[in-house]
């Protein structure tokens, strides 16, 4: 049975009130790859009545009280993706399909939605606890650069006037909360969580012994050195072992974030993925033709969680964190059994796998103890000397479920990284790979060719991909196997130049890889390379780092990883020529 989403199914249920209003920019699906979904059922198990409130009209606060007045608060999120990013292309151009909507309809919820919802739950019963969370609060939960404004925003806990905001995945945050609540506390006095920020008064806070004072808003505003800085206490501090209170000072208050949660160990992750999701979306959309954005994922099974790969470009390192857990074999072939048995299940499981579906286990021993390293990373430049780069359980994991009855075929979609497969010394896993686990074709993630660019994008070397891609098509020959990859690249990452993105080019023309897509670099919040985007330097060094950000330049270098197309003939001409390399036409156009 889903959840509440009407004051009839609540009374249905025989409630006359509910603890919890969830308020949501996405469509209601009831599927463990949502955040609304996790957070809603893990109440749920633990005695707390939630109704969902999803993209309500935000015009005005009537449907903020649909419900009644909450017994506990309101829970709000903009959904799975940050409504800026959910609404705006790289261009700042709108977009034509929302796929987390009914239909794929645009229009369905505002910009910056957690602060609009929060003002009108606010609106709607003053006194009501309002507490924050899900991707849009989590990168937005200190000062921050905003590439749509172009400049930097305040922590969104002031603009939604929220009483707290939970960052990183949530569970443990939002149970601790709600069980202060019912207990009879004020919103206003829960202020030890961790995984949590509140806001303060300046004058009523007492510093503690450990407490990092960040660089305050102010000056983040002023100085890109102060910005350099005040990210690399933040990225050294997001990590539950090692992680200290940090303290942003904003005009008379501070923000203030408390460490962060351990990860779910195994059984509370099994525990999680087990509860009873109704793993679809809500029935009242199929008029509209249903939620696009289960397509991909309504068959496809979440394996782990958090990710040490550490790539600039990438927002899991600050939300999920670098310390990865997983669930157990049994949880996952449960959950196969369980998809075999779904309406339209046709034998394809999609992907069994997580941000990194080759991440089964920490990198190393130490970190439950000691935590992350906070001056070195896991796989770059080269994989630490202390990683254990095994493959075994994951390799026993797919097996099972692939033998399972009703199953055709186990695919891997969530991207494998080759750097720590070729880490590990027993060779099995691409075998395997290619044997059971690619459907004609393997995406993989290069991103750039160019050491510079690379370096930036704290990605291998290009000479590691080619030993993958060697390394792949020979099981392929070996296995008799016509299976092909299509790399992933980046254009105008911060650190690339025109001259990179030639040596991209001319990478491409060498090896046949002519990527289908183009992704252009896009700013979003609580990246390295946002911070890079925009400072302008690298914030563990102080280098300055080269950004490409007129219109002109990153269309030349999207232009020049699209170098076959006729209709870039001209621009790719211009970039060549601006760059000196006129002579690269001819090369190119053959």
């Amino acid at each position: 049975m889903f959840l509440p989403v009407t004051i009839n199914d609540m009374k249905a249920r025989g409630w006359d009130e509910v603890d919890f209003v969830l308020v949501t920019g996405d469509a209601y699906v009831d599927h463990p790859s949502f955040g609304t979904a996790i957070i809603s059922r893990y109440l749920e198990s633990h005695g707390f009545k939630v109704a969902i409130l999803s993209q309500p009209n935000w015009k005005n606060a009537d449907d903020f009280k649909c419900f009644g007045r909450p017994r506990l608060g309101f829970l709000i999120n903009s959904g799975n993706v940050d409504s800026m990013v959910n609404h705006y292309s790289v261009t700042k151009h709108k977009r034509s399909r929302d796929v987390y909507s009914p239909g794929g309809r645009t229009g369905n919820r505002p910009d910056r939605a957690v602060i609009v919802y929060s003002n009108r739950a606010r609106e709607a019963y003053k006194d009501v606890p309002v507490i924050i969370g899900g991707l849009e609060a989590s990168l937005r939960r200190l000062g921050h650069y905003d590439y749509w404004d172009d400049k930097v925003r305040r922590s969104i806990l002031l603009d939604s006037k929220a009483d707290i905001l939970i960052y990183g995945m949530g569970e443990r945050a939002v149970l601790e909360i709600a069980e202060a609540l019912d207990s009879g506390l004020e919103a206003k006095d829960i202020t030890w969580i961790n995984g949590t920020c509140i806001k303060a008064k300046a004058a009523d806070v007492q510093t503690q012994e450990d407490d990092v004072i960040l660089p305050s808003f102010e000056d983040i505003s002023t100085s890109k050195d102060a910005y350099c800085e005040s990210f690399a206490l933040q990225y050294r501090s997001n990590d539950a072992v090692a992680g200290k209170r940090l303290l942003e000072p904003n005009g008379n208050f501070y923000i203030i974030q408390n460490p962060p949660q351990p990860p779910l160990e195994r059984d509370e992750l099994d525990h999680l993925y087990e509860l009873p999701f109704m793993r679809d979306y809500h029935p009242s959309y199929e008029k509209d033709g249903g939620v696009p954005a289960i397509e991909e994922i309504k068959f496809s099974i979440t394996a782990n969680r958090g990710c040490f790969g550490g790539c600039a470009f990438c927002a899991i390192t600050y939300h999920q964190g670098r310390e990865v857990r997983s669930r157990s074999k049994a949880s996952i072939v449960e959950e196969a059994k369980l998809m075999t048995k779904q309406k339209g299940f046709k034998g394809y499981i999609h992907d069994i796998g997580g941000p990194t579906a080759n991440f089964r286990h920490p990198s190393c021993k130490k970190q439950k103890k000691h935590g992350m390293c906070q001056h070195k990373d896991c796989l770059f430049p080269k994989p630490c000397s202390q990683m254990e780069a095994d493959h075994k359980e994951y390799m026993d994991v797919l097996k099972a479920v692939r033998e399972l009855d009703g199953i055709k075929k186990v695919f891997i979609r969530s991207g494998i990284r080759y750097d720590y497969l070729l880490a590990d010394k027993d060779q099995r896993f691409i075998d395997e790979l290619c044997k059971h686990h690619v459907s004609g074709i393997l995406k993989v993630a290069p991103e750039h060719v160019s050491g510079r660019v690379l370096k930036n994008m704290r990605k291998p070397s290009v000479e590691v991909f080619d030993r993958f891609s060697e390394k792949y098509r020979a099981v392929n020959r070996k296995l008799g196997k016509k299976q092909y990859m299509v790399p992933y690249f980046i254009s105008s990452h911060p650190g690339s130049t025109l001259d990179d993105a030639i040596e991209l080019a001319l990478y491409m023309k060498k090896t046949g890889f002519i990527p289908d897509q183009v992704q252009d670099f896009y700013p979003t919040p609580g990246t390295l390379a946002t911070c890079m985007y925009h400072t302008e330097k690298d914030p563990f060094t102080g280098k300055p780092v080269y950004v490409a950000k007129t219109h002109e330049e990153k269309k030349m270098q999207r232009a020049l990883m699209h170098f076959h197309k006729k209709e870039n003939r001209n621009i790719v001409r211009a970039a060549l020529k601006k760059a000196g390399r006129e002579d690269l036409m001819e090369v190119l156009s053959r």
